[in-house]
């Protein structure tokens, strides 16, 4: 391939991708997710710039310069943009897909999206932290060009960390076993950097090292990561070359599924057998499953964030974000689209009287069993001393009680299936602008009403209320779920057709 031809596809191929996001149905057909996903982005960029500013005047009179120590910090920074990829990066083997029937080569491809990958908008994001915190701490000592040294040598960090995940993120997809070496590598530097003074030493050192060679431009400094990051594009090259005939042509190994009885919750009856299908739910199908899996990370990289680090101590509010939104993460995740997965099944549903109120008994009881999980997580800010235990208590009992009930009510609305097989992202979405807005509010709101109420009177006391509330929405758990039931009966034929045309 001639030179011209290679610059007229790269850069068509660079057009394509900044387009896809626009074209994409979710977005062109639903103005209410548009708007949601620049409102999030735009409160995330405007808080990175806030936390930014502020860190760069709290460090300026400590034992190290400001920039040394987000320096020093740049694992932390390194392990949270790795989980964070997984919600936006896909593989390259998924966007080549549009591209083989054209007669382009393939490895050409390849190297293409390999290059895009460096320059994604993913790679600058943390920018909206790094540039005004460098703008106060760095240009003041070293002036523009420490300024432009540093952000150049973090750009070329947060590249070398999308090789590093993209090849996990392909492992991933063939064997969801993967994740946890990801999770014991960045666990053991985290347990050891905390417990053991010498490795923490270490670390903090070398990065700090690293940090103001980029700073002070040395050469050395900048060949770390470039070196590091021309070995991972060869690797994940001959990854994506492996995998991309399977990703094409849906290349799935067929095993022998083994399935678990679970005998022990045939005492319960039919709430038992829909108990059981909410467990096989999260082991069989990959959108519960991908449900599941990102929010248990969210919450323990929000307890780990909070419990080793000193970031929220001073700022009560977010102590309060922390604690309410690791138990309501989940329910807001899964209960969303609550029906969704049983629209795949809903005319077998619908032949048994009452059918519809043992699932919705089985899914209450699955969720508040699922507390459990944030409640043992949320014990390491509590050991920390970080929380108080009648917080954490409460706010799980909130959850059961008072926001999982709100979100049930999206079973009377919800008329989508929701494809098990495929992204989140690629399922049908006439749903979204009702369930956006009982997510924002389940998450918000508790949040508001926990924080005014220690305002107004004390973190024990807003804590014994929040409580109270729960426990009042758990044991009427009988009373409002056959109200549920009794108006989701009212718009069976409705919920119906709309299960039925959102079937593919």
């Amino acid at each position: 391939m001639d030179y011209s031809r290679v610059k007229l596809l790269f850069h068509l191929i660079s057009k394509n991708q900044r387009t896809s996001m626009r074209r994409h149905p979710l977005m062109s057909q639903n103005k209410a997710m548009k708007i949601f996903v620049y409102l999030f982005m735009a409160f995330w960029a405007v808080y990175l710039i806030f936390i930014g500013c502020a860190m760069a005047f709290a460090l300026k009179d400590t034992k190290f310069e400001a920039f040394d120590w987000i320096n020093g910090g740049m694992i932390i920074f390194l392990i949270i943009d790795f989980f964070t990829r997984f919600i936006l990066q896909e593989t390259p083997a998924q966007e080549i897909k549009p591209y083989k029937l054209l007669p382009i080569p393939q490895k050409f491809l390849i190297n293409v999206f390999l290059i895009r990958l460096a320059l994604r908008f993913d790679n600058l994001f943390w920018f909206f932290f790094h540039l005004p915190f460098a703008i106060f701490a760095v240009t003041k000592f070293y002036g523009l060009g420490g300024l432009i040294g540093y952000t150049l040598g973090w750009w070329l960090i947060y590249v070398l960390n999308g090789y590093w995940y993209l090849i996990w993120r392909t492992k991933i997809q063939r064997n969801i076993a993967y994740l946890l070496i990801p999770v014991v590598i960045y666990g053991a530097l985290l347990f050891f950097g905390v417990v053991y003074e010498d490795v923490s030493s270490f670390m903090f050192n070398s990065c700090m090292k690293l940090g103001r060679g980029f700073i002070t431009w040395e050469i050395g400094s900048y060949l770390i990561p470039i070196a590091c990051s021309v070995v991972l594009f060869f690797i994940n090259r001959r990854m994506q070359e492996n995998c991309l005939y399977r990703e094409i042509a849906q290349e799935d190994k067929l095993h022998k599924v083994k399935s678990a009885q679970m005998k022990w919750l045939n005492r319960f009856g039919i709430i038992g057998e829909y108990l059981k299908l909410e467990i096989k739910s999260v082991k069989r199908n990959s959108v519960v499953r991908t449900q599941f899996l990102s929010g248990v990370l969210i919450t323990i990289m929000f307890c780990c964030i909070f419990a080793f680090t000193g970031i929220y101590d001073n700022q009560p509010f977010m102590k309060t974000f922390i604690c309410v939104y690791c138990f309501s993460v989940y329910g807001t995740m899964t209960l969303t689209n609550v029906m969704g997965v049983e629209g795949n099944y809903i005319d077998f549903l619908m032949s048994r009287k009452e059918s519809v109120l043992s699932l919705l008994k089985a899914k209450y009881y699955y969720n508040c069993i699922m507390i459990i999980m944030p409640l043992l997580i949320t014990l390491m800010p509590v050991f920390q001393g970080k929380i108080l235990l009648i917080e954490t208590i409460s706010c799980a009992f909130f959850s059961m009680g008072c926001i999982f009930p709100f979100l049930f009510q999206l079973a009377i609305y919800n008329n989508t299936t929701l494809n098990l097989n495929q992204k989140m992202t690629r399922n049908n979405g006439r749903n979204t602008k009702t369930q956006m807005i009982f997510s924002f509010a389940a998450l918000f709101v508790p949040m508001i009403l926990m924080h005014a109420l220690i305002v107004a009177l004390d973190v024990v006391t807003a804590s014994w209320i929040m409580l109270l509330l729960g426990l009042t929405g758990v044991l009427c758990n009988g009373l409002w779920l056959r109200n549920i039931y009794n108006r989701f009966m009212l718009r069976r034929y409705v919920n119906m057709e709309g299960f039925r045309d959102s079937k593919q």
